[in-house]
C-alpha cells in the first residue's frame, strides 16, 4: 500500500542517510517519506525563458538571465559581511549582492563558467542589481531532470551546507515520486472531487513537484489549494456546532432594572444604530442557555467599551458578576476610569485590580470578589492569579486578546463550573479572510459606524522639510485651545536609540514652544509606572498642552480635547500601529489631524503605508493592506494560530477558493452535522487524524 510506503522515516530514502534526516527534521520538520512529498515548492522556473540585461525595466518582476560572473568581491565582517559580483551577457551587465550564505555562493561560483541567475532585479543608486540571486550552472540545468518547469523549494544554509538546497531536494522528491508504485489514497469523498473535477489526490501530489506543463500543475496546485481550506473550514464550523450545541452557558433571560436605569437615564449620548445591533446580537447569544464565544470588531473610537458595559448591566441583572481583562496597566486603568464615569448614578461596585494595586487594597478586593458584593472587576493579568475567585463569574470581557497567550485566557474561565460568556473587542480590524480562518468559528459582531458628531480625521504625510509649517500649525490648534500628541518610534532593537530620538524631540519641541505659555508632559517605556501616570494625567486634564511619547500611548490615553496626532519618521511604524495611533484623536467633536513625518529615502512599501494612512480611515480597508504587505502570518494575533501554517493556500491570493470552501463546508455540515453518515465516512476518518495534530486554535474559551 502506498499509505503504509509513504509513512516511512525519511532517512531511509535514497540519498538522505541518518545524518541528512536530523537536519531535514529540525529545519524543515520532515519525518517521514510523507512529510516531504507535502513540501511543496513555493514557485517555478520556466527553463526556457531568459531576459537579456539590457531588457531590465521593471522591479516588479522576477527574471533569468544568462552569461558570466565576475569581479567577486567579499567586504566587511559579521552582519556587514557581503559578496558583490558582476553578471554579464552579450547585452549588457548587471550587479549581484549577497548578504547571507556568503562562504556557499563562493564556494559555488567557479571561473568562466556559464551561469543562470534567477531573482528580483531593484534598482540601486540608478544601476540595476539582483540580490540574493538562486545561481546555477547553466550545463547543469541543462542536463537537470524533467520539464520546463523547474521546482523551486525553501531551504537554508544549514541545509544548503550539506547538499540539500532547492535543487538537491527536487532530486529527493523525484527519486520518492519513483518509487511510488501504486496509487495513494483518497483524501476528498469521490463526490466532491467529481462535483468539482479535480485531480485525484495521487495526481496532484505527483504533478505539484515535477509538473509536465502549466495546465496540470495549475490543476494541481488548485486541488491541494482547495483541499487544505476545505478542510480548515470543515474543522472550524464542526467544532462552532460542537460548542453551540453541547457546551452550557449561563441564560441571561432578563433584561432588569440596572440596564433599563442606564439606558434611559445614564446614556451619555445617543447609540448608533451600530451599537445598537449588536447589542441585540449578544443579548440574544448570551440568552440561549449555551456558553457564548463572540468577537466584537471596532474601528477605535466606534463605542465598544459602552456596548461591553450595556452587556455586563445584562449580566448583573440577572444575578452575575463580570470581568474585563486589558493587556495593559494604562488600557485597564482607562477602561476603570471609563466605567466608573458610566456607572456614577448606578449603586454597583466596581474595582481594579492590576499589580500595582497594594495588598490592603487588594484583600478587600477579593473578599468582596468572592462574597458577591462586587459587580466588575477590572484589571490585567492580575485577574487570573489563583487568589482571584469569584462568587459567580458570568460574563468575562477581553480587550484585544491577542496580547494574552491562550493558557492565560483559559486561566480565567475556569474559575467557573460553568463557563462564562465570553466577548473579545479587537479595535484591530480583522481582514475577511483571516476572519473566515483564525475566527472562523465564532460569531463576529461590527460595530460599523462612528458616534454621531464624530468627524473623519484628516490625515497628510509631511516630509521633514515642512517641519516650520507644522510647527506654525500646532501653535494655531494650542491658541485655539486643543492639545497635541507627538510620537517618536519604538524600536524593541535599539531603545536606547529611540530614548535619544525621543529625548532629541522633547528638546526641539520646548526650543520651539517655550514654558511658560506651553507646557510639555513626557511619556515613554523605560519610566516608572507612577511617573508615567503622573505625566499622563497631566495632559488628561488639560495642564499640558503636548505630550511627548513613544508607542505606550497607542491605546489607553483618551483625552477629547487632543486633536492633533503628530508621528515622527511614520515609515518605521505598521499600518495597524499607525492606525491605533491615530484613534487616539478624534475623540471629541472637533476636527482633529494626524500628521504624518517623514524623511525622503521611503521604500515602496513605506510609501505604500503612508499613501494609505491619507487615502482612508476604513480600518478595515487598512487591515486588507497591512496583510498583504505583511502577509497574514505577521498579523496580530495570528502568531499562536496552528491555521496560518499553511502549506500551499495563500489567504491573500485564494480569497475566491476559501469562500467556496466555506460554503461546500457549511452545506455538509447542515446536512450532517455531525458527520455520521456513510458519504461522510471518509471526512470524519480525516477530521479526526487533522485534530490529533492541530492545535485547536481559534476557541477564545
Amino acid at each position: 500500500m502506498a499509505d503504509d510506503f509513504l509513512s516511512t522515516p525519511i532517512e531511509f530514502l535514497k540519498g538522505v542517510g541518518p545524518a541528512r534526516a536530523e537536519l531535514l527534521r529540525k529545519e524543515l520538520g520532515i519525518h517521514t517519506f510523507r512529510h516531504l512529498l507535502h513540501y511543496f515548492p513555493f514557485r517555478y522556473i520556466d527553463r526556457s525563458q531568459f531576459l537579456s540585461v539590457s531588457d531590465i525595466d521593471s522591479e516588479e518582476v522576477w527574471i533569468q538571465i544568462k552569461g558570466r560572473i565576475s569581479q567577486l568581491r567579499e567586504t566587511g565582517a559579521g552582519r556587514a559581511r557581503r559578496l558583490t559580483g558582476v553578471f554579464t551577457d552579450s547585452s549588457g551587465s548587471i550587479g549581484l549582492v549577497w548578504f547571507q550564505g556568503v562562504k556557499w555562493v563562493k564556494e559555488k561560483i567557479k571561473p568562466n563558467l556559464e551561469y543562470v541567475a534567477f531573482g528580483k532585479p531593484t534598482l540601486f543608486n540608478g544601476q540595476w542589481q539582483l540580490a540574493h540571486p538562486e545561481i546555477e550552472a547553466a550545463i547543469d540545468l541543462e542536463a537537470g531532470p524533467g520539464g520546463v518547469l523547474q521546482p523551486v523549494y525553501n531551504s537554508g544554509e544549514k541545509l544548503r551546507q550539506r547538499g540539500l538546497d532547492s535543487r538537491g531536494l527536487a532530486r529527493l522528491t523525484r527519486t520518492l515520486v519513483s518509487m511510488i508504485t501504486e496509487p495513494m489514497s483518497e483524501t476528498l469523498p469521490q463526490t466532491i472531487v467529481e462535483r468539482l473535477h479535480l485531480l485525484s489526490c495521487h495526481e496532484a501530489l505527483i504533478n505539484i513537484h515535477h509538473p509536465a506543463d502549466q495546465k496540470i500543475l495549475d490543476r494541481s496546485i488548485a486541488r491541494l489549494k482547495f483541499e487544505e481550506l476545505f478542510y480548515i473550514q470543515i474543522l472550524l464550523l464542526r467544532q462552532k456546532f460542537l460548542r453551540t450545541t453541547f457546551t452550557r452557558g449561563h441564560a441571561f433571560q432578563v433584561v432588569g432594572e440596572h440596564f433599563n436605569n442606564f439606558f434611559h437615564n445614564c446614556l451619555p449620548f445617543e447609540l448608533t444604530d451600530a451599537q445598537k445591533r449588536v447589542i441585540r446580537e449578544i443579548r440574544a447569544d448570551m440568552g440561549t442557555g449555551r456558553q457564548m464565544n463572540r468577537l466584537l470588531q471596532g474601528d477605535v473610537g466606534s463605542g465598544k467599551t459602552l456596548v461591553a458595559l450595556m452587556c455586563m448591566l445584562i449580566a448583573i441583572d440577572n444575578g452575575f458578576q463580570c470581568a474585563l481583562m486589558a493587556p495593559t496597566e494604562i488600557l485597564a486603568q482607562q477602561h476603570f476610569a471609563t466605567l466608573q464615569r458610566f456607572l456614577k448614578d448606578l449603586p454597583l461596585e466596581v474595582k481594579l485590580l492590576t499589580g500595582s494595586v497594594k495588598a490592603a487594597a487588594r484583600k478587600v478586593i477579593h473578599e468582596n470578589l468572592e462574597s458577591g458584593k462586587l459587580n466588575i472587576l477590572v484589571g490585567t493579568h492580575a485577574l487570573i492569579e489563583d487568589k482571584v475567585l469569584f462568587h459567580n463569574l458570568g460574563l468575562v470581557v477581553i480587550d484585544e486578546q491577542h496580547r494574552f497567550g491562550v493558557e492565560q485566557r483559559a486561566r480565567l474561565w475556569k474559575k467557573n463550573t460553568v463557563a462564562p460568556h465570553v466577548l473579545v473587542m479587537t479595535a484591530t480590524p480583522i481582514p475577511r479572510t483571516l476572519a473566515m480562518t483564525v475566527y472562523g468559528d465564532l460569531d463576529t459582531s461590527v460595530i460599523d459606524e462612528l458616534p454621531p458628531g464624530r468627524r473623519p480625521i484628516k490625515t497628510v504625510h509631511y516630509f521633514d522639510s515642512k517641519r516650520a509649517q507644522l510647527f506654525n500649525f500646532m501653535r494655531s490648534q494650542i491658541a485655539e485651545g486643543r492639545q497635541i500628541y507627538v510620537v517618536y518610534p519604538l524600536i524593541h532593537e535599539s531603545e536606547k536609540l529611540d530614548l535619544k530620538d525621543l529625548m532629541d524631540g522633547y528638546d526641539s519641541i520646548t526650543r520651539s514652544f517655550p514654558l511658560p505659555e506651553y507646557a510639555v508632559s513626557i511619556v515613554h517605556g523605560q519610566m516608572k509606572p507612577a511617573d508615567k501616570d503622573y505625566e499622563m494625567q497631566r495632559f488628561v486634564r488639560g495642564e499640558t498642552q503636548i505630550m511627548v511619547a513613544t508607542t505606550v500611548i497607542e491605546v489607553g490615553v483618551d483625552v477629547a480635547n487632543a486633536s492633533v496626532m503628530v508621528i515622527e519618521n511614520a515609515e518605521r511604524f505598521g499600518l495597524s500601529q499607525l492606525h491605533q495611533l491615530r484613534g487616539r484623536v478624534g475623540r471629541g467633536a472637533d476636527q482633529s489631524y494626524c500628521i504624518l513625518m517623514s524623511g525622503y529615502k521611503l521604500s515602496k512599501e513605506g510609501k505604500l503605508r503612508l499613501q494609505t494612512m491619507v487615502d482612508t480611515n476604513n480600518g478595515f480597508e487598512i487591515a486588507e493592506v497591512d496583510m498583504r504587505l505583511r502577509g497574514p502570518g505577521d498579523m496580530q494575533g495570528t502568531q499562536q494560530s496552528g491555521v496560518l501554517d499553511l502549506k500551499i493556500a495563500d489567504l491573500i491570493k485564494d480569497e475566491k477558493i476559501l469562500r467556496y470552501a466555506r460554503d461546500l463546508a457549511t452545506e455538509i455540515l447542515t446536512d450532517d452535522p455531525q458527520l455520521q453518515k456513510a458519504e461522510n465516512t471518509l471526512l470524519a476518518t480525516q477530521l479526526f487524524q487533522l485534530q490529533k495534530h492541530r492545535y485547536d486554535w481559534s476557541r477564545i474559551s
